[in-house]
Order: structure tokens, then C-alpha cells, then sequence
């Protein structure tokens, strides 16, 4: 649920369940040649509104699941996550990708659209600015990292963000607080970092709540650094703060830093996630529980940038002191958290 602008790491937010029910499960099978229209899709009925509520009331009216029309998209080359035709359906995002783009098209024919039903409601293409002008080796672009691209590379705009590659992440220590209510309430992140130019001043700290929280996260409290503008986004629970470094840093001159972020209000928390656009040489994560209120189950989990199933998975067993923790030593762009169950 939370993230670090310059290598977009952490993100706030639970990382939403897909379902894992087959085609077969079903009932049904994939059309051997193109796409094939349903016929409870209905354009009359489905082309109206913006681009959000039309695809959620096609999507509706064809019966079909997110993830049947994933499958579909795969099956013509186009891979797109369950996560993120959910957050096209509820505007949370839009397709600006050319395979995005591509997806659109598809999905016009496969739920019985008339052609440019849903790329003429498209909005104009995301801001580009001097953030996206530096690329770094095996980074990862922002639309694999944040599924709300548009809105989050906007403010990054607005912040005139400085360049991905700036500041070098050596490690990166997260400290996950649940409440007894099993709400998610305090993360504590402490950071190292190394300058791979000269006079580097600041970073952004980008976090997002959980998708079912009211408000935004805020940031309380800042060490060895101070806060600089922040710009908040309540629509999709967003923040976007920038920290203004103790003293510039020249090339190779390393600073540490570190902030808290207080979680607005959720339904009980299940997981914490951090995402990676960039290599990280050390990933420390601790989830912290009230002793009143532990789980009855926890894991490690690790997902390529982008997917939205796990890569790897593996238990983890709750101490003493109530908390779980996972080490990671180069860290690769992607996604590693922890998840749990209550009951």
C-alpha cells in the first residue's frame, strides 16, 4: 500500500484478489479464429457515457467475467491483468499503451461494440515529462508500475519530478503496522540512497490507500529530510509528497532518510505490497500485528511487473513479537508483499 517515487516501489493498497475460475469451469470454450461477439451484448444499451461506464455496462451486459476477457485478449497476443480491465471499468485508469490501445479494439468487437465505440471516449495521452526523459537498465515504465498511470504521471508533471534514474536505491526498510482492529493504521519507511548525478536535491514519495479506505494516506513525520509540496488525489486515494534532501548530494554521495504515513480508515487490511519500477540491492519488509489480532495464516509473495499472479509464494510463520518479515537481496523491478488471513 504505499511507494517511493524514484524507484515507484511501495503501493498502499491491497492488491486486489483475482479469480482463478477457468474457461472450463465454465462451461465454456474460446473461439478457435478472431474474437467473437457475444450476443447479450447489446450496443444500444451500452454505448452511452464516458469510457469507464460504457465498458462497465458492456461488460455487464455480455455476462462475462474479467477474467474470461483476459483469456480472450491473450489469446490474440494482447496481454492485459485482471487488475487492470478492473480499474478501466471503475475509472481508475485508461488504456494509453499501444498494446493498451490495441486492447480497446478488441474488446469493441468481443462484447458486440460498433467500432470506435470505446476508442473515441479515449482522453488524451498521458503527460510526458523530464521523470520518463532518464531511463535506467531494467526499469520498468510507469503504466506496469501504477495501474492509475494517468492520474499519477500527471501530478509527477505537476511536480516537474525529477528523472527515475537521479537516486540509486540501495535499501529500502518498510515497517507495516496492524491495528487489533485489523485495519492497516502506520508504515514507517527508512531508506538509503546514493546520487548518480551531480546537485540531487529531492525525490517524490508516492502512496495510495486501500482501495475500500476514505481519504488519503498523509505523512506525519519526516527524519533527515523535510516535506516539500504534496499534492493528494482523493478520488483513487491518492498522495504525492516530495522530500527535500538534508544537504544536495553530489555524484556517488549517499544519504539516508526516513518518514512515517499514517493509513486512513479501511475495511480489514490482507496484504502489503511494495512495487518496484528499478533493481533495489535490499528489500526489508516487517508487518507488525496487535497481539489482540493475529492472523491465522501469512505468505511471501512475489509477482513480475505488471501481473497480477504471483511468481513465487512462500509460508511465513508469525513470532514472538507478533510480526512476519521478508528479506530480499537485489531486489528486481516488480512486486514483493506480504498477504494474510484472518480467520
Amino acid at each position: 500500500m504505499g511507494s517511493q517515487y524514484q524507484q515507484n516501489a511501495g503501493h498502499l493498497r491491497l492488491v486486489e484478489q483475482q479469480s482463478t475460475a477457468s474457461v472450463l469451469l465454465r462451461g465454456q470454450s474460446a473461439p478457435p479464429v478472431g474474437l467473437r461477439p457475444f450476443p447479450s451484448a447489446c450496443p444500444a444499451t451500452t454505448a452511452a457515457g464516458n469510457f469507464a461506464q460504457t465498458l462497465h455496462n458492456a461488460i455487464e451486459a455480455s455476462g462475462l467475467s474479467l477474467d474470461r476477457i483476459r483469456t480472450e485478449l491473450a489469446q490474440q497476443g494482447v496481454r492485459v491483468s485482471v487488475t487492470t480491465l478492473s480499474y478501466w471499468r471503475r475509472g481508475r485508469s485508461q488504456p494509453e499503451r499501444a498494446a493498451s490501445v490495441r486492447a480497446v479494439g478488441l474488446l469493441e468487437e468481443l462484447l458486440g461494440l460498433e467500432t470506435t465505440t470505446l476508442s473515441s471516449l479515449l482522453g488524451p495521452p498521458r503527460p510526458r515529462g523530464r521523470w520518463v526523459a532518464q531511463q535506467v537498465p531494467d526499469s520498468l515504465p510507469v503504466s506496469a508500475v501504477w495501474p492509475e498511470e494517468q492520474q499519477v504521471a500527471e501530478v509527477f508533471e505537476e511536480l516537474d519530478a525529477p528523472p527515475i534514474g537521479e537516486l540509486e536505491r540501495l535499501s529500502v526498510h518498510d515497517s507495516y503496522f496492524v491495528s487489533a482492529r485489523r485495519q492497516g493504521q502506520l508504515l514507517r519507511t527508512r531508506q538509503v540512497v546514493r546520487a548518480t548525478v551531480q546537485e540531487v536535491t529531492r525525490c517524490l514519495v508516492v502512496h495510495q490507500a486501500d482501495a475500500n479506505a476514505t481519504g488519503c494516506p498523509e505523512i506525519t513525520s519526516v527524519r533527515h529530510a523535510r516535506l516539500g509540496r504534496v499534492r493528494r488525489r482523493p478520488g483513487i486515494g491518492l498522495l504525492v509528497a516530495e522530500l527535500l534532501l538534508d544537504r544536495p548530494l553530489g555524484l556517488g554521495d549517499a544519504a539516508v532518510f526516513e518518514y512515517e504515513v499514517e493509513l486512513p480508515p479501511s475495511e480489514p487490511t490482507q496484504l502489503y505490497g511494495r512495487r518496484f519500477a528499478v533493481p533495489v540491492r535490499e528489500f526489508v519488509l516487517q508487518v507488525h500485528f496487535d497481539p489482540a489480532a493475529l492472523p491465522a495464516h501469512c505468505e511471501r509473495y512475489e509477482r513480475d511487473g505488471g501481473e497480477d499472479r504471483d511468481r513465487v509464494r512462500e509460508r511465513l510463520w508469525i513470532g514472538a513479537s507478533a510480526s512476519v518479515h521478508a528479506l530480499v537481496t537485489d531486489q528486481q523491478p516488480g512486486q514483493t508483499g506480504i498477504r494474510w488471513e484472518w480467520d
